[in-house]
Order: structure tokens, then C-alpha cells, then sequence
């Protein structure tokens, strides 16, 4: 075999532009995803706690503690409250991580109108 077949090609090339509603729908996309998971994992999470026993050992600890200030403290700490917080939070996160898949095409193309595009080589084994 000589030098010149055991080459790889290369091909070289420049994003220069982010299409600013895909971006858009794709960082959507990831977010919703995001805020399925946290989700789930919130509500496993509890689940494991609660059979376990800890939610209920927690209770009494700090009722024993504190008296009826760790009774108050602890009262608001059900599931329906956990999870309400819980999917405030994916909502926000949904609409932030959008916000900033956006706002990063959107300065992309502007940097790429300075500098001139992102050199991105590919190459085959």
C-alpha cells in the first residue's frame, strides 16, 4: 500500500449560520425532556422516602425538637406540595432553557458575522 492510500480524507467545512427557530424548537424539545425527568425523578424520590420512612421519622424529630414551630415547619411538606413546587420548577426550567437556546443562535450568527463561521472537519476511519 502506498503512503498516499493509507491517507483519510478530510473534508473541511464552515457553520456560519444557526437557524434561530430551530434552534429554538430543538432547545424546546431538550427542555420538555428535562423537565420530564425532573419529574420523575422528584416523584421516585419521594416514593423511596416515603417507604423507607423517613418522611415520617423527619416529622417526629423535628416535632420533638422544635415542638409545634417543627410541626409547622413540616406540615407543608406533603407530597401534593412537593410535586406542585416540583413542576413550577419544570416550567421554568422549560422556558429558560428555551430561552437561552435562542438567545445562543441568535449571538452565534452575530459572532459568526465577525469572526466568520465555526471550521468543523470531518474525516472518515
Amino acid at each position: 500500500m502506498s503512503a498516499r492510500t493509507k491517507q483519510k480524507k478530510r473534508a473541511t467545512m464552515r457553520l456560519v449560520y444557526i437557524d434561530f427557530w430551530s434552534a429554538l424548537k430543538m432547545s424546546f424539545l431538550i427542555s420538555i425532556v428535562l423537565a420530564a425527568v425532573t419529574v420523575v425523578l422528584t416523584l421516585l424520590g419521594w416514593s423511596v422516602l416515603d417507604k423507607v420512612g423517613l418522611v415520617g421519622s423527619m416529622t417526629t424529630f423535628l416535632e420533638s425538637i422544635a415542638g409545634a414551630q417543627g410541626a409547622a415547619l413540616v406540615a407543608g411538606l406533603t407530597f401534593g406540595n412537593v410535586m406542585t413546587f416540583t413542576l413550577v420548577v419544570s416550567l421554568l426550567e422549560v422556558i429558560v432553557v428555551s430561552s437561552l437556546g435562542a438567545i445562543f443562535a441568535a449571538l452565534f450568527n452575530l459572532a459568526t458575522n465577525v469572526v466568520g463561521g465555526w471550521k468543523v472537519t470531518f474525516g472518515s476511519d
